[in-house]
């Protein structure tokens, strides 16, 4: 079923299909992690419905966003959502395959890259039935390597590309990131309360970049008592945000 939400008081909404893929705290996390400016030429790898755009416009509006999807579906209903937004002149979404980025892209033409990839390898676990979910949580449709590899195509000379991924696969995505070029530049582990086992990273590369890696303090996502901390509350703008 296709549902929609507001984001804020007076904010864009974000449009989404109950079979595709529902709204995850790990899009909100990595739209909130990227230095956004405006002028800004954004790429969102594997866009899905769209939400990880609509969420990066929503904190810094004078960007653009391209985001490249595979499964029509997904796109259309994106696509809907951009129009529905009125950002049709700062969110496109291209219909096709990443592992084929040069056949719809130019080379060079993204300041920042940002994507929320499949977390397991393919063979790994039980894997859905249903197409648009196995493709969102199991390297069917694409690897680490591919992600990698049309990132670092797209992005300019020092352009960023930041990512979420699970702490289990780190070494895997740090092992894929180097030898397409892309330097990591900057960590952050993701705990839902203090002290627990990270759920999440977040990773910031840089094409082109030195050697040199900043590890963040964490992003603890609820109090000891359950409660949202107050960084999780800005992320989900249940508190104002200054735009630059």
């Amino acid at each position: 079923m296709e549902r929609s939400d507001l984001l804020c008081p007076g904010g864009y909404r974000i449009f989404y299909d109950d079979a595709l893929f529902p709204p995850g705290t790990d899009s909100f996390l990595l739209s909130a992690f990227p230095a956004l400016k405006p002028g800004l030429r954004v790429c969102d790898l594997g866009s899905g419905t769209g939400l990880l755009s609509t969420l990066l416009l929503q904190r810094q509006p004078r960007m653009t966003v391209t985001g490249v999807e595979l499964l029509p579906r997904a796109a259309a209903l994106a696509r809907r959502g951009a129009e529905a937004n009125g950002l049709t002149d700062r969110q496109t979404v291209l219909e096709g395959d990443l592992r084929s980025i040069r056949d719809l892209l130019p080379a060079g033409s993204f300041d920042l890259v940002v994507c929320n990839p499949p977390y397991y390898p393919a063979g790994s676990g039980a894997l859905s039935a249903d197409d648009s979910r196995r493709a969102a949580r199991s390297e069917t449709a694409c690897t680490l390597e591919d992600v990698c590899r049309a990132a670092a195509y797209l992005l300019r000379w020092g352009g960023s590309f930041c990512l979420v991924h699970k702490p289990e696969r780190l070494t895997d995505l740090l092992c894929a990131l180097r030898p397409a070029g892309l330097e990591p530049k900057r960590l952050r582990l993701t705990e839902v309360r203090p002290g627990r086992a990270p759920s999440l990273v977040l990773l910031e590369c840089r094409r082109g970049g030195k050697p040199g890696l900043t590890v963040l303090p964490p992003l603890v996502l609820e109090t000891p008592d359950g409660r949202p901390t107050p960084e999780l509350n800005a992320i989900y703008f249940r508190t104002t945000e200054e735009t630059p």
